[in-house]
């Protein structure tokens, strides 16, 4: 009877379930990580800073990553490029008739490739991220949420980027 029970116990206790986001899928052999600036073709030139930013902050927050400045001492390299903007007016105040909040997506490519061999570890052709964000339809209390916008943007880049590149997903 305590053999059966064991057994059951056993088994139960082997599910085959665990925690996402536990496992490190790059090489054992990378252990610094260089992230430059962002290519861009679009006219919102600061993204191409903020993004790779706020992707090092983000591998320096949740990894045992040394992220580098120089290239050529990184074990492996995160390179990008802005290839859209779109920035659309998406509600309108029905009195005035200006915009009263606008929706931002952003498209790009971003390749992470180990140098040595030139493996590409991870690659994400075509990523979108959205965000929306609110204008005050009076001129005289308006203020610029564009720029904040922009780094809400960054940051949900870097996390999904490093959850993407950690998990290979």
């Amino acid at each position: 009877m305590r053999a059966l029970i064991a057994a059951i116990a056993l088994l139960l206790s082997a599910c085959g379930y665990h925690t996402a986001g536990h496992t490190d899928l790059i090489p054992k052999t990378i252990h610094t990580v260089c992230i430059p600036a962002f290519s861009n073709t679009t006219t919102r030139y600061k993204l191409t800073d903020r993004i790779p930013e706020a992707i090092a902050r983000e591998f320096n927050a949740r990894t045992r990553y040394h992220i580098v400045s120089d290239c050529s001492h990184a074990d492996a390299e995160l390179k990008g490029s802005i290839n859209q903007y779109l920035y659309n007016p998406t509600v309108f105040d029905p009195t005035t008739g200006r915009a009263s909040a606008v929706d931002v997506h952003v498209y790009m490519t971003v390749n992470f490739v180990e140098r040595a061999t030139g493996k590409v570890l991870f690659n994400r052709s075509n990523m979108e991220v959205r965000e929306r964000y609110e204008i005050s339809v009076d001129a005289a209390a308006y203020v610029d949420e564009s720029d904040a916008a922009l780094n809400r943007v960054a940051n949900t880049v870097a996390q999904q980027m490093v959850t993407a590149i950690l998990s290979n997903f």
